[in-house]
């Protein structure tokens, strides 16, 4: 694959936008659509938790390579085709700085080559990607890796944001990338209100909470509850219906007024008892819809006719 191709592929976020979705032609409703989501490939992540070494160890993924090909190879064979494919962070274990991460990028990149060119690829940034407390290097390494951290984009007069959690859960060593973000974020939420787009839809790792607006701080897996609550109310106040989330590598979430949190397992490293798994998400022009499968359910025998009923609805 050509450096053009590739950048084809795995930059189609420049410029805080999509270039697979142009704005002038997607931002009115078109009719119901539907996407798939993922979360948490982290090529190394079952060989460090089988050893209970997850900062040091690693050094294996050939789990995570096959379970990812089981998932691409599902979503291919979907028909109709989803409108894109996002895997909401955790691309990859090797924190910066740690062997195995130029390896696990290249067998990750090896993989999602095999998507299919007509579903394009949404990725998000999680903390393995950029580490727990990201610096502006960091940060412009995955830029250029991946795609921007941050950005838009509009799908069937639907408007998607996809957020660097990071930069709310320890921005510590880049401020003003937290600011930036911040008034990008603001000026994206002043347009969906003017714009009363269908629907307002968030992507981001690290979830706002796992069941409740009120629970404690966990520290890692939620944001702290200023955090959550300030970001939250925000969200809401622009009309914001849904934030999608991974990171707990568990199936969870919850409601706070009208703002449903969904948070994701892994199709890599499970540490609950889900299967490894993605989520169907179907948008009419009502409601978002969505349902958690195994790999191995959704490549046997697809999406459920209900909401196969949903996604053809005129």
């Amino acid at each position: 694959m050509s450096a053009a191709e590739e950048g084809s592929v795995f930059h189609r976020a420049r410029g805080r936008t999509l270039d697979a979705f142009p704005a002038e032609k997607e931002s009115e409703w078109k009719g119901p659509f539907y996407f798939i989501l993922g979360a948490d490939p982290q090529f190394g992540l079952m060989k460090a938790w089988s050893t209970g070494d997850c900062d040091n160890g690693g050094d294996e993924w050939e789990q995570e390579i096959r379970l990812t090909e089981q998932a691409v190879q599902a979503i291919n064979r979907l028909n109709p085709k989803p409108k894109f494919f996002v895997l909401c962070g955790d691309l990859i274990h090797a924190m910066p700085g740690k062997p195995w991460r130029t390896e696990q990028t290249e067998d990750l990149k090896r993989v999602l080559r095999m998507v299919d060119r007509a579903i394009p690829l949404v990725l998000v940034s999680g903390n393995h990607d950029i580490g727990n407390a990201p610096t502006a290097e960091i940060v412009e390494e995955f830029c250029q890796t991946w795609g921007d951290d941050y950005f838009s984009f509009w799908v069937g007069g639907v408007l998607f944001l996809v957020l660097n959690s990071q930069l709310y859960q320890n921005p510590s060593q880049c401020p003003s990338l937290k600011q930036a973000q911040d008034q990008w974020l603001d000026e994206q939420l002043s347009i969906a209100r003017q714009r009363h787009c269908q629907h307002a839809i968030v992507f981001q790792h690290i979830p706002l909470f796992l069941e409740s607006i009120d629970e404690d701080d966990d520290d890692y897996f939620n944001l702290s509850k200023p955090t959550r609550k300030k970001l939250a109310d925000k969200l809401i106040h622009a009309g914001v219906k849904v934030v999608f989330s991974g990171h707990y590598h568990r199936n969870a979430g919850g409601t706070y007024q009208n703002l449903d949190m969904v948070v994701s397992s892994a199709i890599g490293c499970q540490l609950g008892r889900d299967p490894h798994g993605l989520r169907v998400v179907v948008v009419t022009a009502e409601k978002i819809v969505h349902r958690y499968y195994s790999l191995d359910e959704l490549s046997e025998k697809g999406i459920e006719g209900d909401l196969m009923d949903l996604i053809k609805k005129k």
